[in-house]
């Protein structure tokens, strides 16, 4: 039996895997977060670089990617996976004790932010009410798939900017979903046939699908991962895992709100299970390969032809957008009582754009709300001031001394995430009669201990018994570094 090996079809998947194996431990190795990497990497190999010497040059063409289209649709799960697991590492606890912060800040920031660029838009440059407002919006994003890579890197994700960050970032992905509304009914106004019983009707069917997908979840979730874990398959497991994260992001998007906030929901459902730790292991090596794919494709898409072209508008532009947002985002933090630290580092995170600006914007233009010319010249802007972001978060890190930093963190000290399960206490591994006998021996003693078993009717005893227990393989490095 004979077959034919196409390599064009596998052409753009090996040079993105060609790509991380240099620009990570490259960029690691001179302490330059990989972030950037990958976009300046998407930026030599994308149509607007090397690709421009495809058509006159064959070598040229084999270390492109030209279908960018294409990766970009397969690089959003990089920011599906990114916030699945960011939904883990928190808990449906800890998110209403950031309530403030996410529908206080976050809808201040969005709304004033979208408002201000408006205002831009509408006085300066002569767009139309609509269409401006349109652009305040997609401007006013921030970029949740660089921003928090950055954080994570520097591990900075828990200190008061990150949490001031975070919860800005996950009240414009609820945001998304009415913007995106605004898009159909700009359109339909456009061709008068948008009435307010329409509107009153498509908010609340997307909520109540919303409500469902939470429901659903709580539902079936847990028994799901019991049932699978039953099995002893890892392959299983991995499925399962992936069924979850990308199932609960489509149905997510089907009604209405992005696909990143599904799988933030799905994060937050099974932080609350006993196969959290393992889920996190399964998924993390997706995250980051989905990730750096996403960073490539931001820098694929960047026309250096066209900046380039005209440099000095567009880079002001970038750099005001950039001074406008930072400005009024550290003054609402400031308004909402965060430190003056703080608040610069999680402003100037938070001041370029964003990836769902891309997402507006290529929606006004193609349904004719917002001319083509304005959309593009917005999407190199935001590209731009994207390229700025790890730059900004060591400035930002600079400013914080960690004598500041550890007063900070005693002001904030309710927003916390758990410590570590292992923390402070006894790790049992194996938890079946031995297991549960030094468990017993434990409690009366008061000596706290946690449990790791990966016999899932042992582990369905345990928590019906209110110990703290875990399944998953303990013979595995990232699984016990995950436990802590």
């Amino acid at each position: 039996m004979t077959g034919s090996l196409h390599l064009e079809s596998y052409r753009e998947a090996l040079v993105f895997l060609a790509t991380a194996g240099v620009v990570v431990p490259l960029f690691h190795r001179i302490k330059v977060s990989p972030v950037l990497g990958f976009l300046f990497a998407g930026v030599v190999l994308g149509p607007f670089g090397l690709g421009r010497l495809a058509g006159d040059h064959e070598w040229a063409r084999n270390f492109t990617i030209t279908n960018v289209e294409g990766v970009s649709n397969l690089a959003e799960f990089g920011l599906v996976f990114l916030l699945f697991m960011i939904g883990l590492e928190l808990s449906w606890e800890r998110l209403a004790r950031m309530r403030r912060l996410v529908f206080g800040l976050g809808l201040a920031q969005v709304v004033v932010c979208a408002s201000v660029l408006a205002a831009v838009g509408y006085y300066y440059f002569h767009v139309e009410l609509g269409p401006a407002i349109l652009m305040g919006l997609a401007l006013a994003m921030s970029s949740t798939a660089v921003v928090l890579p950055v954080l994570a890197e520097a591990r900075r994700l828990n200190k008061t900017s990150g949490r001031v960050a975070f919860s800005v970032l996950l009240f414009q992905d609820l945001a998304v979903a009415p913007a995106l509304f605004l898009v159909s009914a700009l359109a339909e106004a456009k061709n008068g046939g948008f009435t307010g019983e329409q509107a009153a009707w498509a908010f609340g069917r997307a909520f109540l699908a919303m409500g469902a997908l939470i429901f659903i979840g709580r539902l079936l979730l847990r028994p799901l991962f019991r049932m699978v874990a039953a099995v002893q398959l890892t392959e299983l497991f991995m499925a399962a895992c992936l069924l979850v994260v990308i199932g609960e992001a489509a149905l997510s998007a089907a009604a209405g709100f992005s696909m990143g906030l599904g799988a933030f929901i799905a994060g937050l459902l099974l932080a609350e299970t006993e196969f959290r730790r393992e889920v996190e292991v399964t998924i993390e090596p997706f995250k980051g390969l989905l990730l750096g794919l996403f960073f490539v494709s931001v820098g694929a898409g960047l026309d250096m032809g066209a900046v380039a072209a005209d440099p000095v508008p567009i880079f002001i532009y970038a750099a005001g957008l950039i001074a406008v947002k930072g400005a009024i985002i550290f003054i609402l933090a400031r308004l909402f009582g965060v430190e003056w630290r703080p608040s610069a580092e999680a402003s100037l995170l938070l001041a370029p754009g964003g990836e769902f600006a891309f997402a507006l914007l290529t929606s006004a233009m193609a349904v004719g709300v917002l001319p083509g010319h304005y959309g593009a010249d917005a999407m190199i802007v935001v590209t731009i001031s994207i390229f700025a972001i790890p730059l900004l978060g060591r400035i930002g890190a600079a400013l914080v001394p960690p004598a500041t930093e550890a007063e900070d963190e005693q002001l904030y000290a309710d927003l916390a995430p758990a410590t570590e399960i292992a923390e402070d206490r006894v790790v049992i591994v194996g938890y079946g009669r031995i297991g549960s006998l030094v468990g017993e021996m434990l409690k009366r003693h008061d000596i706290p201990f946690v449990a790791i078993e990966n016999v899932v009717s042992l582990v369905t005893a345990g928590r019906e018994d209110g110990v703290e227990i875990y399944w998953g393989n303990a013979t595995r490095r990232e699984f016990l570094m995950r436990c802590g």
